[in-house]
Protein backbone atom coordinates (compact mmCIF):
# COMPACT_ATOMS: atom_id res chain seq x y z
CA UNK A 1 0.00 0.00 0.00
CA UNK A 2 1.09 3.56 -0.87
CA UNK A 3 0.83 6.33 1.69
CA UNK A 4 -2.79 7.06 2.01
CA UNK A 5 -2.92 10.91 3.42
CA UNK A 6 -6.96 10.47 3.36
CA UNK A 7 -7.35 7.55 5.60
CA UNK A 8 -6.59 9.64 9.19
CA UNK A 9 -9.81 8.44 10.60
CA UNK A 10 -10.19 5.17 12.89
CA UNK A 11 -13.34 4.11 11.04
CA UNK A 12 -11.19 4.74 7.84
CA UNK A 13 -8.28 2.22 9.53
CA UNK A 14 -10.64 -0.20 11.14
CA UNK A 15 -12.09 -1.39 7.64
CA UNK A 16 -8.57 -3.07 7.21
CA UNK A 17 -8.87 -6.93 8.65
CA UNK A 18 -6.89 -7.98 10.88
CA UNK A 19 -3.37 -8.89 9.54
CA UNK A 20 -3.35 -12.55 10.72
CA UNK A 21 -6.76 -14.22 10.61
CA UNK A 22 -8.56 -11.35 9.00
CA UNK A 23 -11.10 -10.47 11.02
CA UNK A 24 -12.99 -6.98 11.19
CA UNK A 25 -11.13 -4.83 13.80
CA UNK A 26 -13.18 -2.51 15.84
CA UNK A 27 -11.69 -2.79 19.60
CA UNK A 28 -9.14 0.28 20.61
CA UNK A 29 -6.17 -1.01 22.33
CA UNK A 30 -5.24 2.23 22.91
CA UNK A 31 -5.34 5.74 20.82
CA UNK A 32 -2.12 7.88 20.66
CA UNK A 33 -3.66 10.42 18.05
CA UNK A 34 -2.00 11.52 15.00
CA UNK A 35 2.23 11.03 14.59
CA UNK A 36 4.81 11.35 11.70
CA UNK A 37 6.70 8.06 10.65
CA UNK A 38 9.61 7.86 13.01
CA UNK A 39 12.26 7.75 11.40
CA UNK A 40 11.79 10.64 9.22
CA UNK A 41 14.28 12.53 10.12
CA UNK A 42 13.61 16.51 9.09
CA UNK A 43 16.35 18.35 7.39
CA UNK A 44 16.93 22.26 7.66
CA UNK A 45 15.71 22.29 4.40
CA UNK A 46 12.15 20.41 5.15
CA UNK A 47 11.50 22.87 8.51
CA UNK A 48 9.33 24.85 6.12
CA UNK A 49 7.78 22.29 4.31
CA UNK A 50 4.50 20.45 5.08
CA UNK A 51 4.90 16.96 7.27
CA UNK A 52 2.81 13.89 6.78
CA UNK A 53 1.02 13.14 9.99
CA UNK A 54 -0.63 9.26 10.45
CA UNK A 55 -3.47 7.65 12.72
CA UNK A 56 -1.29 6.19 15.45
CA UNK A 57 -4.25 4.17 16.80
CA UNK A 58 -3.85 0.16 17.66
CA UNK A 59 -6.87 -1.99 17.85
CA UNK A 60 -6.91 -5.55 19.74
CA UNK A 61 -8.45 -8.15 17.25
CA UNK A 62 -11.59 -9.81 18.77
CA UNK A 63 -11.17 -12.75 16.97
CA UNK A 64 -7.29 -13.83 17.39
CA UNK A 65 -6.16 -10.85 20.37
CA UNK A 66 -3.49 -9.44 17.80
CA UNK A 67 -2.68 -5.86 18.88
CA UNK A 68 -1.82 -4.00 15.45
CA UNK A 69 -1.84 -0.66 13.62
CA UNK A 70 -3.45 -0.40 10.70
CA UNK A 71 -1.16 0.16 7.36
CA UNK A 72 -0.95 3.35 6.18
CA UNK A 73 2.70 3.27 4.84
CA UNK A 74 4.30 0.27 2.68
CA UNK A 75 7.37 -1.07 4.03
CA UNK A 76 9.77 0.27 1.13
CA UNK A 77 8.63 3.84 1.86
CA UNK A 78 9.55 2.81 5.84
CA UNK A 79 12.61 0.74 5.57
CA UNK A 80 14.37 0.89 1.78
CA UNK A 81 16.70 3.76 3.29
CA UNK A 82 16.65 3.65 7.33
CA UNK A 83 17.91 5.86 10.06
CA UNK A 84 18.47 3.37 12.80
CA UNK A 85 22.06 1.66 12.42
CA UNK A 86 21.87 -1.03 15.52
CA UNK A 87 25.70 -0.80 16.24
CA UNK A 88 25.42 2.75 17.53
CA UNK A 89 24.27 1.17 20.88
CA UNK A 90 26.78 -0.85 22.47
CA UNK A 91 24.98 -2.67 25.21
CA UNK A 92 22.60 -4.22 21.55
CA UNK A 93 26.51 -5.08 19.88
CA UNK A 94 27.10 -6.94 23.31
CA UNK A 95 23.95 -8.52 23.50
CA UNK A 96 23.86 -9.78 19.74
CA UNK A 97 27.67 -11.13 20.74
CA UNK A 98 26.57 -13.34 23.94
CA UNK A 99 23.62 -14.57 22.20
CA UNK A 100 26.02 -15.84 19.46
CA UNK A 101 28.18 -17.50 21.62
CA UNK A 102 25.09 -19.36 23.39
CA UNK A 103 23.04 -20.46 20.35
CA UNK A 104 26.52 -21.63 18.61
CA UNK A 105 27.04 -24.07 22.05
CA UNK A 106 23.61 -25.03 22.06
CA UNK A 107 23.15 -25.81 18.38
CA UNK A 108 26.62 -27.01 17.60
CA UNK A 109 26.82 -24.36 14.50
CA UNK A 110 30.24 -24.09 13.20
CA UNK A 111 32.25 -24.64 9.78
CA UNK A 112 29.98 -26.52 8.19
CA UNK A 113 26.69 -24.90 9.37
CA UNK A 114 24.31 -22.20 7.57
CA UNK A 115 23.21 -19.06 9.41
CA UNK A 116 21.15 -16.29 8.03
CA UNK A 117 19.41 -13.41 9.56
CA UNK A 118 16.38 -11.45 8.65
CA UNK A 119 16.77 -8.06 8.67
CA UNK A 120 20.46 -8.43 9.75
CA UNK A 121 20.71 -3.90 9.80
CA UNK A 122 24.99 -3.34 9.90
CA UNK A 123 25.83 -6.58 10.91
CA UNK A 124 25.98 -5.83 14.43
CA UNK A 125 25.17 -9.43 15.04
CA UNK A 126 26.09 -11.71 12.13
CA UNK A 127 29.38 -9.87 12.49
CA UNK A 128 29.88 -12.60 15.86
CA UNK A 129 29.95 -15.52 13.87
CA UNK A 130 31.96 -14.04 10.81
CA UNK A 131 34.69 -13.97 13.22
CA UNK A 132 33.94 -18.04 14.43
CA UNK A 133 34.15 -18.74 10.59
CA UNK A 134 30.19 -20.04 10.64
CA UNK A 135 29.06 -19.01 7.13
CA UNK A 136 26.22 -16.25 7.28
CA UNK A 137 24.06 -14.21 4.80
CA UNK A 138 21.86 -11.22 6.19
CA UNK A 139 18.82 -10.48 4.51
CA UNK A 140 18.26 -6.63 4.63
CA UNK A 141 15.92 -4.33 2.93
CA UNK A 142 17.52 -1.13 3.75
CA UNK A 143 20.42 -0.74 1.29
CA UNK A 144 22.34 1.77 2.84
CA UNK A 145 22.77 -0.43 6.51
CA UNK A 146 23.24 -3.51 3.96
CA UNK A 147 26.21 -1.71 2.71
CA UNK A 148 27.68 -1.02 6.20
CA UNK A 149 27.28 -4.87 7.18
CA UNK A 150 29.01 -5.49 4.37
CA UNK A 151 32.30 -3.20 5.44
CA UNK A 152 32.05 -5.69 8.81
CA UNK A 153 32.28 -8.89 6.07
CA UNK A 154 28.88 -9.82 6.34
CA UNK A 155 27.60 -11.14 2.98
CA UNK A 156 24.68 -9.45 2.59
CA UNK A 157 21.55 -9.29 0.04
CA UNK A 158 18.93 -6.19 -0.15
CA UNK A 159 15.14 -7.88 -0.10
CA UNK A 160 12.36 -7.98 1.71
CA UNK A 161 11.12 -10.95 3.42
CA UNK A 162 8.38 -12.96 2.45
CA UNK A 163 7.46 -16.17 0.81
CA UNK A 164 8.98 -15.37 -2.65
CA UNK A 165 12.37 -13.97 -1.35
CA UNK A 166 12.86 -17.71 0.89
CA UNK A 167 12.41 -19.32 -2.55
CA UNK A 168 14.95 -17.12 -3.85
CA UNK A 169 17.06 -17.21 -0.96
CA UNK A 170 16.70 -20.96 -0.64
CA UNK A 171 17.76 -21.89 -4.35
CA UNK A 172 20.42 -19.63 -4.40
CA UNK A 173 22.17 -19.74 -0.89
CA UNK A 174 20.69 -23.02 0.80
CA UNK A 175 18.76 -23.33 3.55
CA UNK A 176 19.79 -22.25 7.34
CA UNK A 177 20.23 -24.47 9.72
CA UNK A 178 19.69 -21.18 12.53
CA UNK A 179 17.07 -18.66 11.14
CA UNK A 180 17.20 -15.27 13.16
CA UNK A 181 15.27 -11.89 13.44
CA UNK A 182 15.49 -9.79 15.96
CA UNK A 183 13.12 -6.69 15.92
CA UNK A 184 11.65 -7.61 12.84
CA UNK A 185 8.64 -9.35 13.55
CA UNK A 186 6.67 -6.42 14.87
CA UNK A 187 7.37 -4.69 11.67
CA UNK A 188 6.08 -7.05 8.99
CA UNK A 189 2.65 -5.70 7.37
CA UNK A 190 2.00 -8.90 6.24
CA UNK A 191 2.49 -11.72 8.45
CA UNK A 192 1.29 -14.96 7.08
CA UNK A 193 3.73 -13.86 4.15
CA UNK A 194 6.46 -13.53 6.47
CA UNK A 195 6.09 -16.86 8.55
CA UNK A 196 5.61 -18.73 5.77
CA UNK A 197 8.34 -17.52 4.33
CA UNK A 198 10.23 -18.66 7.30
CA UNK A 199 8.76 -22.04 7.15
CA UNK A 200 9.52 -22.70 3.34
CA UNK A 201 13.42 -21.08 3.82
CA UNK A 202 14.38 -23.24 7.30
CA UNK A 203 16.35 -26.23 6.90
CA UNK A 204 14.64 -29.78 8.24
CA UNK A 205 16.30 -29.83 11.07
CA UNK A 206 17.07 -26.04 11.29
CA UNK A 207 16.11 -23.71 13.72
CA UNK A 208 14.15 -20.16 14.59
CA UNK A 209 14.62 -17.16 16.68
CA UNK A 210 12.87 -14.04 16.90
CA UNK A 211 12.65 -11.16 19.52
CA UNK A 212 10.33 -9.00 19.89
CA UNK A 213 9.02 -6.70 22.25
CA UNK A 214 6.62 -8.22 24.99
CA UNK A 215 3.09 -7.46 25.18
CA UNK A 216 2.55 -8.41 28.21
CA UNK A 217 6.00 -6.04 29.50
CA UNK A 218 4.68 -3.56 27.17
CA UNK A 219 1.07 -3.13 29.31
CA UNK A 220 2.62 -3.89 32.16
CA UNK A 221 4.87 -1.17 32.54
CA UNK A 222 3.25 1.76 30.09
CA UNK A 223 5.35 1.11 27.47
CA UNK A 224 3.27 3.44 25.42
CA UNK A 225 6.07 5.49 22.95
CA UNK A 226 6.93 1.24 21.41
CA UNK A 227 3.87 1.79 19.73
CA UNK A 228 4.96 3.63 16.37
CA UNK A 229 4.09 2.78 12.67
CA UNK A 230 6.90 0.98 11.54
CA UNK A 231 5.77 -1.24 14.72
CA UNK A 232 2.60 -3.02 12.80
CA UNK A 233 1.76 -5.90 15.11
CA UNK A 234 2.53 -6.45 19.30
CA UNK A 235 2.67 -10.12 20.59
CA UNK A 236 1.89 -12.16 23.17
CA UNK A 237 3.41 -15.28 23.54
CA UNK A 238 0.28 -16.68 23.28
CA UNK A 239 -1.01 -14.97 19.92
CA UNK A 240 2.46 -15.13 18.34
CA UNK A 241 2.49 -19.34 19.35
CA UNK A 242 -1.09 -19.44 17.44
CA UNK A 243 0.19 -17.59 14.16
CA UNK A 244 3.82 -19.73 14.17
CA UNK A 245 1.27 -23.25 14.61
CA UNK A 246 -0.78 -21.90 11.64
CA UNK A 247 2.08 -21.74 9.61
CA UNK A 248 3.34 -25.16 10.84
CA UNK A 249 5.90 -24.13 12.79
CA UNK A 250 6.29 -24.97 16.49
CA UNK A 251 7.81 -22.60 19.69
CA UNK A 252 9.74 -25.21 21.61
CA UNK A 253 11.24 -22.57 24.23
CA UNK A 254 11.60 -19.29 24.93
CA UNK A 255 13.10 -17.09 26.93
CA UNK A 256 12.40 -13.53 28.53
CA UNK A 257 14.95 -11.32 28.03
CA UNK A 258 15.20 -7.21 29.70
CA UNK A 259 16.13 -5.48 26.32
CA UNK A 260 13.87 -3.00 24.71
CA UNK A 261 11.54 -2.93 27.75
CA UNK A 262 11.17 -6.64 27.81
CA UNK A 263 10.81 -8.85 25.05
CA UNK A 264 10.67 -12.45 24.32
CA UNK A 265 13.45 -14.79 22.00
CA UNK A 266 11.04 -17.40 20.94
CA UNK A 267 12.67 -20.58 19.67
CA UNK A 268 10.50 -22.56 16.01
CA UNK A 269 11.23 -25.65 14.70
CA UNK A 270 9.29 -27.61 11.46
CA UNK A 271 6.12 -28.73 13.30
CA UNK A 272 7.34 -32.37 12.00
CA UNK A 273 10.71 -32.09 13.66
CA UNK A 274 11.05 -34.11 17.33
CA UNK A 275 12.31 -31.56 19.87
CA UNK A 276 10.29 -31.63 22.76
CA UNK A 277 8.24 -28.41 23.84
CA UNK A 278 10.52 -27.42 26.97
CA UNK A 279 8.59 -25.90 30.25
CA UNK A 280 9.58 -22.53 29.71
CA UNK A 281 6.85 -22.01 27.07
CA UNK A 282 4.83 -24.21 29.19
CA UNK A 283 5.04 -21.79 31.92
CA UNK A 284 4.75 -18.58 30.05
CA UNK A 285 1.52 -19.88 28.31
CA UNK A 286 -0.32 -20.65 31.62
CA UNK A 287 0.98 -17.63 33.15
CA UNK A 288 -0.51 -15.28 30.62
CA UNK A 289 -3.43 -17.37 30.68
CA UNK A 290 -4.20 -16.55 34.35
CA UNK A 291 -3.48 -13.29 33.66
CA UNK A 292 -6.33 -12.91 31.05
CA UNK A 293 -4.47 -12.56 27.68
CA UNK A 294 -7.06 -14.72 26.04
CA UNK A 295 -9.80 -12.65 27.42
CA UNK A 296 -11.16 -8.91 25.81
CA UNK A 297 -11.42 -7.49 29.24
CA UNK A 298 -7.12 -7.54 29.63
CA UNK A 299 -6.80 -4.89 26.64
CA UNK A 300 -9.68 -2.76 27.75
CA UNK A 301 -7.84 -0.41 30.39
CA UNK A 302 -4.43 -0.10 29.02
CA UNK A 303 -5.67 3.33 26.94
CA UNK A 304 -6.03 4.67 30.51
CA UNK A 305 -3.14 3.84 31.70
CA UNK A 306 -1.24 5.79 29.47
CA UNK A 307 -3.31 8.96 29.58
CA UNK A 308 -2.02 9.04 33.30
CA UNK A 309 1.15 8.59 32.54
CA UNK A 310 1.54 10.96 29.50
CA UNK A 311 0.31 13.64 32.46
CA UNK A 312 2.79 12.37 35.07
CA UNK A 313 6.02 13.54 32.32
CA UNK A 314 4.48 16.54 31.02
CA UNK A 315 3.52 17.66 35.34
CA UNK A 316 7.44 17.28 35.41
CA UNK A 317 8.08 19.07 32.42
CA UNK A 318 6.31 22.07 33.30
CA UNK A 319 7.29 22.32 37.31
CA UNK A 320 10.93 22.27 35.79
CA UNK A 321 10.87 24.58 33.13
CA UNK A 322 8.58 27.00 35.54
CA UNK A 323 11.95 26.43 38.20
CA UNK A 324 14.04 27.99 35.65
CA UNK A 325 15.96 24.62 34.68
CA UNK A 326 17.57 23.51 31.03
CA UNK A 327 16.38 20.19 29.59
CA UNK A 328 18.10 18.45 26.53
CA UNK A 329 17.29 15.13 25.22
CA UNK A 330 19.12 12.21 25.00
CA UNK A 331 18.56 9.78 21.85
CA UNK A 332 16.56 9.51 18.57
CA UNK A 333 14.81 6.78 18.89
CA UNK A 334 11.93 5.44 17.01
CA UNK A 335 9.91 5.20 21.04
CA UNK A 336 11.12 8.81 21.86
CA UNK A 337 9.28 10.26 18.46
CA UNK A 338 6.11 8.67 19.88
CA UNK A 339 6.80 9.62 23.04
CA UNK A 340 7.59 13.83 21.86
CA UNK A 341 4.46 13.62 19.49
CA UNK A 342 1.84 12.37 21.88
CA UNK A 343 3.04 14.07 24.98
CA UNK A 344 3.39 17.55 22.80
CA UNK A 345 6.47 18.41 23.44
CA UNK A 346 9.14 20.72 21.68
CA UNK A 347 11.62 23.39 22.55
CA UNK A 348 9.74 24.37 24.67
CA UNK A 349 10.69 21.90 26.91
CA UNK A 350 13.17 20.39 25.20
CA UNK A 351 16.96 22.59 24.04
CA UNK A 352 17.64 19.73 21.83
CA UNK A 353 18.32 16.09 21.86
CA UNK A 354 21.21 14.21 20.83
CA UNK A 355 22.34 11.05 19.28
CA UNK A 356 25.86 9.21 18.86
CA UNK A 357 24.41 8.43 15.07
CA UNK A 358 25.44 10.65 12.73
CA UNK A 359 22.94 9.71 9.93
CA UNK A 360 20.55 11.65 12.57
CA UNK A 361 23.20 14.54 13.58
CA UNK A 362 22.05 18.07 11.99
CA UNK A 363 18.30 17.42 11.79
CA UNK A 364 15.20 17.63 13.45
CA UNK A 365 12.63 15.31 15.39
CA UNK A 366 9.66 13.99 12.91
CA UNK A 367 6.96 16.01 13.81
CA UNK A 368 8.35 18.01 17.04
CA UNK A 369 11.19 19.41 15.07
CA UNK A 370 13.53 19.31 18.02
CA UNK A 371 17.56 20.09 16.90
CA UNK A 372 19.44 16.65 17.10
CA UNK A 373 23.13 17.22 17.90
CA UNK A 374 26.21 15.74 18.28
CA UNK A 375 26.27 14.09 21.73
CA UNK A 376 29.50 16.34 22.77
CA UNK A 377 26.72 19.28 23.32
CA UNK A 378 25.78 17.90 26.48
CA UNK A 379 29.23 18.87 28.07
CA UNK A 380 29.26 22.28 25.96
CA UNK A 381 25.53 23.61 27.18
CA UNK A 382 25.14 21.85 30.60
CA UNK A 383 21.83 21.00 30.97
CA UNK A 384 20.49 20.41 34.57
CA UNK A 385 18.50 17.54 33.41
CA UNK A 386 19.08 14.58 30.35
CA UNK A 387 15.77 13.60 29.44
CA UNK A 388 16.56 9.88 28.09
CA UNK A 389 14.22 8.71 25.35
CA UNK A 390 15.57 5.38 24.93
CA UNK A 391 14.83 4.70 28.35
CA UNK A 392 15.50 0.78 28.09
CA UNK A 393 19.18 1.84 27.56
CA UNK A 394 18.73 4.09 30.83
CA UNK A 395 22.05 1.58 32.15
CA UNK A 396 24.88 2.13 29.14
CA UNK A 397 23.67 5.88 29.05
CA UNK A 398 24.11 6.99 32.36
CA UNK A 399 27.49 5.15 32.69
CA UNK A 400 28.27 6.97 29.09
CA UNK A 401 27.03 10.65 30.60
CA UNK A 402 27.90 10.30 34.33
CA UNK A 403 30.03 13.38 33.87
CA UNK A 404 26.79 15.38 33.90
CA UNK A 405 26.96 15.16 37.88
CA UNK A 406 30.14 17.52 37.90
CA UNK A 407 27.84 20.21 37.32
CA UNK A 408 24.93 18.88 39.32
CA UNK A 409 23.29 17.27 36.58
CA UNK A 410 20.50 14.50 36.60
CA UNK A 411 18.95 11.96 34.60
CA UNK A 412 15.35 11.67 33.70
CA UNK A 413 13.54 8.32 32.77
CA UNK A 414 9.85 8.59 31.40
CA UNK A 415 8.48 5.85 31.23
CA UNK A 416 7.63 3.26 32.49
CA UNK A 417 6.64 6.35 35.12
CA UNK A 418 9.03 9.94 35.44
CA UNK A 419 11.97 8.64 37.44
CA UNK A 420 15.00 11.13 38.07
CA UNK A 421 18.27 9.66 38.92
Amino acid sequence: MSSIAAQTTPHDASAQPCRFCAAPLSRTFVDLGMSPLCQTHITPAQLQEMERFYPLHAYVCESCLLVQLAEFVAPSDIFSEYAYFSSYSDSWVEHARRYVEAVSERFALGKNSLVMEIASNDGYLLQHFVKKGVPTLGIEPAANVAEAARGRGVRSVVKFFGRQTAREVAAEYGRPNLLLGNNVLAHVPDLNDFVAGMKILLAPDGVITMEFPHLYRLMQENQFDTIYHEHFSYFSFLTVERVFAHHGITLFDVEELPTHGGSLRIYGQHSEYPRAVGPRVVELRNRELQEGFATLERYSAFGEQVKATKRDILRFLIDAKAAGKRIAGYGAPGKGNTLLNYCGIRQDFLDYTVDRNPYKQGKYTPGTHIPILDPSAIARTKPDYLFLLPWNLAEEITQQCAFIREWGGKFVVPIPRIKVL
